[in-house]
């Protein structure tokens, strides 16, 4: 049966934090999560964290607002209803592709704005109605929380949690928090 125990240490400051994150990684720890009340940086390094593909997605989804864009001037303005606009008709796409530029551009920043929000909600798993998941309310306001999973290493990794700065330890069953 796996453990469901963590450590919670929390604390007061982000440097202390920060070098408490990578002496608890120094002594080979896992670190589950850290809350925060604001973005520290750095750190996702500190962490060992992967770096994002986040941008990856941004410039696909770019690239797929551009085409969209493309596909629909060309259909709606050259093939499907070709106008007489201000004395120039529309006979080919590459004619008017001064005027469908600030098209383009709009659609190309839509779909990536857009998407991107969508995917980091399915990615972070932040559905409509979802109940929060911080496990302290102070770490919205001035505190700092390092969770840790416990693997018959309680007394050590408190040990080594209060020697790097942590003002409060405590041990937690994760399942009795989700009943």
């Amino acid at each position: 049966m796996e453990t469901s125990k963590v450590i919670h240490a929390i604390y007061t400051d982000d440097d202390v934090l920060m070098n408490a994150v990578k002496t608890v990684r120094s002594e080979k720890h896992h670190i589950e999560e850290i809350y925060t009340p604001f973005p520290v940086h750095g750190l996702d390094k500190a962490m060992g964290l992967a770096p994002t593909r986040l941008a990856i997605t941004a410039f696909l989804y770019g690239c797929l607002g551009l085409a969209v864009a493309i596909w629909m001037m060309d259909f709606i303005m050259i093939k499907d209803w070709p106008q007489d606009i201000g004395g120039k008709p529309s006979f080919s796409f590459l004619e008017n592709l001064p005027a469908f530029v600030p098209i383009m551009f709009e659609l190309t920043v839509f779909f990536s704005a857009h998407l991107m929000v969508i995917t980091f909600y399915m990615r972070s798993r932040l559905w409509p109605f979802k109940s929060a998941e911080n496990p302290d309310p102070r770490t919205t306001d001035d505190h700092f929380l390092m969770e840790i999973t416990v693997r018959n290493n309680e007394e050590a990794l408190a040990t080594l949690l209060k020697s790097t700065g942590a003002v409060e330890i405590n041990i937690v069953d994760k399942n009795e928090d989700a009943h």
